[in-house]
């Protein structure tokens, strides 16, 4: 590969801003790579859409980054992952793409002594049994729950992260699962939580007053931004470093330019200006 392609930027995008988590997670491993994020907000949440609509939306996603010009692929939506990542690698052979779902199995097949995996997601996601696949293909026995959670999402974009409204909203998922009846075996609850979409990280401090603290959460970012960093180095696509030079970070909205950057901040921990964003029509 040329000292060109190297220089050009890692594409990301999800629905919304959730894949800001894992744009971080990027940032944090490899400052020096340039970014380009394209949040689909015009069209959130991809969730309870049909497969068909949600692949549609990834390769119109996908064209957009590769007009721009990038040396890799990420699809931080969990969503997108599970129903298009095969689609996305037939359009476009020429670039790596890398989703968010299979470096999440591995890292909870990692994570859980007993092999009792829940996995929390959108409708679609757990409706394609995408993380059971990708788990069992790793750990044939592992006994696995999966539970939607589709009002994780727009409280994850409204803010509401924490307190009162969000535990009893994760209570009433996750009570059945952590928390069973009187009188059912404990023994066989889950040892390991799956945040399997990139809104669910806001909210970990509520799902854990949930959970208790005996249960490994597991999020897929720095899982993520582990499996980017090897890709690039195998095909030698890391950014060339000279001093103390960083990478820069380009923000692509499909609607409502200063709602992302007021609420994108919060999932990338940094404040976003209304100026970084470009609105962008696919």
């Amino acid at each position: 590969m040329t000292v060109e392609q190297a220089r050009l930027p890692i594409g990301l995008f999800d629905s919304g801003v959730g894949g800001l988590t894992v744009l971080k997670a990027l940032r944090q491993r490899m400052p020096c790579e340039d970014m380009l994020y394209l949040g689909d907000t015009a069209r959130l949440p991809y969730g309870t859409k049909s497969s068909e609509t949600i692949a549609r939306y990834a390769l119109q996603a996908t064209s957009k980054l590769v007009e721009r010009r990038i040396k890799l692929l990420v699809v931080a939506c969990n969503t997108a992952t599970s129903v298009a990542l095969d689609t996305l690698r037939e359009a476009y052979p020429g670039i790596p793409v890398i989703g968010v779902v299979e470096p999440g199995a591995q890292a909870s097949c990692r994570a859980s002594l007993q092999g009792r995996i829940a996995v929390i997601a959108t409708e679609s996601t757990i409706r394609g049994c995408a993380y059971h696949k990708a788990i069992h293909r790793l750990r044939p026995q592992a006994h696995i729950v999966g539970q939607a959670c589709p009002l994780f999402v727009p409280l994850a974009e409204e803010g509401w992260v924490d307190g009162p409204i969000a535990e009893s909203i994760a209570a009433r998922y996750l009570d059945p699962i952590f928390k069973p009846a009187s009188g059912s075996d404990r023994v066989e609850t889950p040892d390991c939580l799956v945040l399997g979409c990139t809104h669910f990280p806001l909210l970990a401090r509520a799902i854990r007053n949930v959970i208790g603290p005996d249960v490994v959460i597991v999020d897929s970012a720095a899982t993520t931004a582990f499996a980017v960093h090897q890709e690039l180095d195998a095909r030698g696509l890391i950014h060339p470093q000279h001093g103390d030079d960083c990478g820069t970070t380009r923000f692509l909205t499909t609607d409502d330019v200063p709602r992302f950057a007021r609420t994108g901040g919060l999932f990338l921990g940094t404040p976003i200006a209304p100026d970084e964003v470009e609105l962008v029509d696919l």
